[in-house]
């Protein structure tokens, strides 16, 4: 896939959907983090350059519109059918980064899920999702999640998932303003030849 485009591209499982996020995106998306506020910002990934300022809506979509049609990166935003609701209801998000080509064949994957939903089955179903294109229509070989220990919601996504615990890795990522440890998981596509969305849908 390297060199051709792999993007934008839509994912659909049930009533679960993994759309590219827009511009228009903007309210919605503003209106749930700040109603997860609380939620995520132990888990907010932050940038030691800027003394920890996230980026404005506007500047994180263009980055990472950057990013997609450069082949690195995956942009979606988590929605779900909602009974009632004339389109589907923004959820979450999740990124697909730090594609990798040639002889790694790799990339990174992170995410959030609503508070209201969690526990749900929503991250675990989406990160099936987005693993099983990168291993099925792009080809990639590895797929890697980085958690920080506390976490505890995120540690049952992998877990439930069967990614492998490849142990600590000391003040990897800066997060919420300083430095943190991160578990790091992944899982190769040999690992799960019938596909990872298949085996965690038979389970749930």
């Amino acid at each position: 896939m390297w060199g051709q485009a792999i993007w934008p591209v839509t994912l659909e499982s049930g009533d679960l959907i993994l759309r590219p996020l827009k511009y228009r995106d903007k309210a919605e998306w503003t209106a749930v983090r700040s109603r997860n506020a609380a939620w995520l910002q132990p888990w907010e990934a932050s940038n030691p350059a800027n003394q920890g300022e996230l980026p404005t809506f506007g500047a994180m979509v263009r980055a990472l519109n950057e990013q997609a049609r450069a082949s690195s990166a995956l942009p979606f935003v988590i929605t779900e059918r909602v009974p009632g609701k004339s389109k589907p209801v923004m959820v979450g998000q999740l990124t697909v980064s730090s594609i990798v080509w040639g002889s790694a064949m790799m990339a990174t994957l992170g995410y959030w899920v609503d508070k209201d939903r969690a526990g749900r089955g929503i991250a675990p179903t989406a990160v099936a999702m987005a693993t099983d294109h990168c291993f099925h229509q792009l080809g990639l070989h590895r797929m890697e999640i980085n958690i920080r220990p506390e976490n505890g919601p995120s540690l049952r996504v992998v877990e439930k998932l069967g990614f492998r615990d490849e142990g600590m890795r000391p003040r990897f990522l800066h997060i919420n303003g300083e430095w943190a440890d991160h578990r790091s998981f992944a899982l190769t596509a040999e690992e799960v030849p019938e596909g990872i969305l298949h085996r965690w849908l038979s389970r749930s």
